[in-house]
């Protein structure tokens, strides 16, 4: 199993920049591990559904991917090394509030919940106006 723990959030105004951090650990049945998924975040605001934020490939350099409403604001990124997923996010607006998930999968789209088969419990992020 992989196990995916998220951090960082917390409260910011409008306009602030936090940075949230997936650590990574675990193997498979099929001996893979972080290293061998691509991962993604996720976010959930009150009373909607689950949203892609951003994804990124296993490859090197990886490849990423980013929904339309966030993109030149935040920025994913990932350390094989330490087995960290990263989502720097700038310009932060109150629509981004949400819990933030991170994600793992190692096929399928980057942007269908059913590719993923390791979430994280999810970190408050809250954007004050």
């Amino acid at each position: 199993q992989i196990r995916l723990v998220e951090s960082g959030g917390g409260v910011v105004q409008a306009g602030g920049s936090l940075r949230l951090s997936c650590a990574a650990s675990g193997r498979t049945d099929r001996g893979h591990t972080f290293n061998d998924y691509a991962m993604a975040w996720w976010r959930q605001a009150p009373g909607q559904e689950r949203e892609f934020v951003a994804g990124i490939s296993y490859s090197v350099p990886p490849s990423t991917f980013y929904a339309d409403s966030v993109k030149a604001r935040f920025t994913i990124s990932r350390d094989g090394g330490k087995n960290m997923l990263y989502l720097q996010m700038n310009g932060l607006k109150p629509e981004d509030t949400a819990v933030y998930y991170c994600a793992a999968k190692y096929s399928g789209t980057y942007y269908g919940e059913g590719s993923y088969e390791y979430w994280g419990q999810g970190t408050q992020v809250t954007v004050s106006s």
